[in-house]
């Protein structure tokens, strides 16, 4: 199952009253002064350093959620609430990649999200293409930790402005190879898991190049029974035999395997036309074909603004050791001293199942030394 972890803060009166917008920049003015600036950062470097000494998740998502709902409980405009959230992203990509993890996805517009008054939509195109800007361009914190854009999404739903922004900040960033920002615009994880399944039927409708097929045991049983076997007589199968039979093999037809009482036939056409085997279909074939494809398995992922739900992210990726939590701050509220304790807690589960598992090596290595 998912690990779970919710914000423990208590809130005995529902939602706790936030700050006005006006003590945010005043505290903003008074962070900004130069002692006060020096002393944040040597805090910072000294938790981050802190945090370096534990386990870090390789690979962290992000549901930046809240960005409207900040807006409006600041009355404020939405695209400047969007705005707000925007420098919240770039001081937690700073957090991340500072302290060790490789890979950052962001649920940066859902398909969805087309679905919202033409205005916001238009907004929210033109702050992406001006942030991706941005990013490329003036992102010290991408360059300075060697970090890549991958833009992860339908492509062809961008407005051809937009997408010439996405094909520029992953150009200017190609360079960069030690960390990855993938960003979700626009997506939604059941169509990329359509997407997937689609691209691997392509895949396994193609036929085989001229080479030997993979050994299949299933398969040579087939050309056994084709090959009219009486059930008493005996068979000895050598490496030779077994060689032999697997060239057999590959110059059955589709016919033929399908039907194996039918005579095998040897004609160029039956020789040149192998498809691949559906049964070698796994979780890592889909996986090949993903948005994420050759990402670490996400190990974390982050939704703010209170509300408990995926909201159709990540879906796939999610596996039993992905650690899903769910915070009662507003993204542009987030940063640090937000994601420390989260942090923290990730190390601590990590922690504790490794000693669990070092334990069940143990007991089990001395259960057979005693047999």
């Amino acid at each position: 199952m998912l690990r779970l972890f919710k914000s423990s803060v208590a809130l005995p009166l529902g939602r706790p009253r936030m700050p006005s917008l006006h003590l945010s920049r005043t505290r903003r003015w008074l962070l900004s002064s130069p002692p006060a600036e020096w002393g944040v950062q040597q805090l910072r470097s000294l938790v981050i350093g802190a945090l370096r000494q534990g386990p870090i998740p390789q690979h962290v998502a992000f549901v930046m959620d809240g960005n409207r709902r900040f807006a409006r409980t600041h009355r404020i405009e939405t695209v400047e609430g969007h705005n707000l959230g925007f420098e919240a992203l770039a001081r937690i990509l700073e957090v991340c990649y500072r302290s060790g993890v490789k890979v950052v996805t962001i649920y940066a517009f859902s398909i969805e999200n087309f679905k919202r008054s033409k205005y916001e939509v238009d907004a929210l195109m033109d702050m992406a293409k001006v942030k991706l800007a941005q990013l490329a361009q003036h992102g010290d914190v991408l360059d300075r930790y060697g970090a890549c854009i991958r833009v992860l999404g339908r492509r062809e739903l961008v407005r051809p402005d937009v997408l010439e922004a996405i094909d520029r900040a992953v150009r200017l960033t190609r360079h960069n190879q030690k960390a990855v920002l993938n960003v979700c615009f626009p997506y939604t994880s059941r169509d990329e898991i359509t997407a997937a399944i689609r691209d691997t039927v392509n895949e396994y409708s193609r036929p085989l190049p001229e080479s030997r097929r993979p050994f299949s045991e299933s398969r040579i049983s087939q050309t056994i029974r084709s090959l009219n076997l009486q059930p008493g007589s005996q068979l000895t199968l050598s490496s030779t035999s077994l060689t032999s039979i697997s060239d057999a093999e590959d110059s059955v037809s589709t016919s033929s395997t399908l039907h194996p009482d039918t005579p095998v036939q040897h004609s160029a056409e039956a020789e040149t036309v192998i498809y691949p085997d559906p049964e070698s279909i796994d979780t890592a074939t889909i996986d090949r074909h993903l948005f994420t494809a050759g990402n670490p398995p996400l190990d974390l992922l982050v939704r703010t603004s209170g509300v408990e739900r995926l909201s159709d992210f990540m879906l796939w990726q999610c596996h039993q050791d992905t650690k899903v939590v769910f915070l009662e701050c507003l993204w542009p509220e987030f940063d640090l001293w937000n994601f420390l304790p989260v942090l923290l807690e990730w190390q601590w589960q990590r922690k504790t199942v490794g000693r669990i598992d070092a334990m069940t090596i143990h007991t089990r290595a001395g259960e057979a030394l005693k047999a």
